[in-house]
C-alpha cells in the first residue's frame, strides 16, 4: 500500500551556512563597526548580540534574510522578546522542527474533512498517510501544500 510521511524538519547544515553568512556580513557593515555585534548557535537556537535594540532588529532582518536565501522556511522560527542588560542586548530565535501534538491533529482532521480515501496515523512528531491509489496521496499532498498551518511541512518517505 503506497504511504508517505508529513514532517517538519530544518535543514541546520543549511541554518549554519546562513548564520555563517550573518556574521560575516554584520562583521563588514558600517553601522556594526566597533560594536561586539555577533550571532551564536547551539543546538536549535541562534543568539544575536548586540549593543542597542535597534541593532538587534536590523541583526534579525540580516539572519532572515540569508536563511531565506538558503531555502530555510522562516515560519519556523520562533523570535523571543530582546533581553537589554547595560551595554549588550541580547534575543534568541528557536528553531523549531517536528509537529507538535496539536498540530498533528489539525492534519489528520484536515485530511478527513477532505474524505478522500486514506488513513493518516499520528506517529510522534509526524503523520503517516496511507492509500490504495497513489493520485489520492497526491491529492492530500496538494491539499496539505493550501492549508493554513502554522508550521511548514514536507513530505518524505514515500513508498509504493
Amino acid at each position: 500500500m503506497p504511504s508517505f510521511d508529513v514532517v517538519s524538519e530544518v535543514d541546520m547544515h543549511e541554518v549554519s551556512n546562513g548564520v555563517d553568512q550573518a556574521n560575516r556580513e554584520v562583521g563588514t557593515r558600517f553601522d556594526f563597526k566597533g560594536s561586539n555585534a555577533r550571532y551564536d548557535r547551539s543546538e536549535a537556537e541562534v543568539t544575536l548580540h548586540a549593543q542597542s535594540d535597534f541593532q538587534l532588529k536590523q541583526m534579525l532582518e540580516i539572519l532572515k534574510d540569508k536563511l531565506v536565501r538558503r531555502n530555510v522556511d522562516i515560519v519556523c522560527l520562533e523570535i523571543k522578546d530582546p533581553e537589554l542588560a547595560g551595554k549588550e542586548a541580547r534575543q534568541v530565535v528557536i528553531l523549531r522542527q517536528g509537529l507538535d501534538a496539536a498540530l498533528c491533529r489539525e492534519v489528520v482532521k484536515c485530511i478527513k474533512d477532505a474524505k478522500l480515501k486514506v488513513q493518516a496515523a499520528i506517529q510522534g512528531e509526524k503523520v503517516r498517510v496511507t492509500g490504495k491509489k497513489r493520485d489520492d496521496l497526491q491529492e492530500v499532498i496538494a491539499l496539505l501544500r493550501g492549508a493554513k498551518l502554522t508550521m511548514p511541512l514536507q513530505f518524505n518517505n514515500f513508498r509504493d
